[in-house]
């Protein structure tokens, strides 16, 4: 795994935070996407960490309950394609991905949705930036890719859709400093690529929408929101299937009004217990498990997805 931090790179890149956003408790300093201290002497392992949530989902004016797993691992890319290394390119880079993977059923039928968000780890992009990210959305009408990825300053945005009004398309979207990507909140909140902001701090940021919040309509259109990120600066238990958790809360504001907020445990290895957004959506932890997940695929080890039941 690579593991240089590239200091000189990310201090010509244009997009992103700088020093103009900080406020109380945010340092003033320009802040790059990197792995902080201590960072590779857990995520160096090879290992994957599982976090299976029970959610809520609103969909078509109703809420529906259904089921999200986090997948959170660290991968190299490589530069020319900007997609996954198998190694040799000579332009690798390390990346922690998130797979963020829902199932929810409307009526009858289902939905089944993927995003998936490569944050940098070596201080090539801008804290909050990601490098890239892509969202992957079935459901029996038919089935939705969209992908958005970084270029030299510039947010570049490609879909293909089975309707007729979004078939296929591509634009480029401005990308502002002060750049948050709501895809990113869940690695951000975490910590795991930088502290977005201190215990009792606030910092002012555009933000990005989710691409599915674009998809389930819980905005008009993806572009650039004027937000403030609070973290509390006590700390509090919160109780979910997975049991009771001592956690601090990161609040995303719009207009005055919470948006989304994230509980953050408060211990190592700060994972995600639950969360919630003005939409109504909500999340709650149901159970962790950390493995090489793309070696356990054989039919002996479908216990292991059982044993990650709140039940057992």
């Amino acid at each position: 795994m690579l593991r240089s931090v590239w200091i000189c790179a990310a201090l010509l890149f244009v997009g992103g935070i700088g020093a103009d956003i900080a406020r109380a408790g945010a340092s003033t300093a320009v802040r790059v996407s990197t792995a902080p201290t201590g960072f590779w002497e857990h995520w160096g392992d090879g290992k994957a960490e599982i976090d299976r949530y029970r959610i809520v989902q609103p969909r078509y004016g109703e809420a529906r309950d259904g089921e999200a797993v986090w997948i959170f691992v660290t991968e190299d890319f490589t530069a020319k394609t900007n997609v996954k290394s198998d190694g040799g390119h000579g332009d690798e880079f390390p990346v922690l991905k998130l797979n963020d993977i829902r199932s929810f059923q409307t009526g009858l039928y289902a939905y089944s949705t993927m995003t998936s968000t490569f944050s940098r780890l070596d201080g090539g992009s801008a804290l909050g930036v990601p490098v890239k990210v892509s969202l992957s959305v079935q459901e029996w009408c038919g089935h939705v890719y969209e992908q958005w990825a970084v270029e030299k300053g510039t947010l570049d945005r490609i879909g293909h859709s089975y309707f007729d009004a979004e078939a296929d398309f591509s634009e480029q979207i401005r990308l502002p400093k002060r750049a948050i990507f709501a895809d990113a909140l869940p690695v951000l909140v975490r910590g795991l690529t930088g502290d977005l902001v201190a215990p009792g701090g606030a910092i002012d940021v555009q933000l990005l929408p989710r691409g599915i919040d674009k998809r389930l309509g819980y905005v008009p259109e993806l572009d650039w929101l004027n937000a403030t990120v609070k973290r509390s600066a006590s700390k509090q238990v919160v109780e979910v299937p997975a049991g009771a958790f001592e956690t601090y809360r990161t609040t995303v504001e719009v207009d005055g009004a919470m948006w989304m907020a994230f509980e953050v445990e408060v211990a190592a290895p700060q994972r995600v217990i639950a969360w919630e957004t003005a939409s109504g959506e909500r999340g709650e932890l149901m159970a962790t498990r950390r493995s090489a997940y793309w070696r356990e695929s054989k039919a002996a080890d479908e216990p292991l997805w059982e044993a990650m039941s709140p039940s057992n």
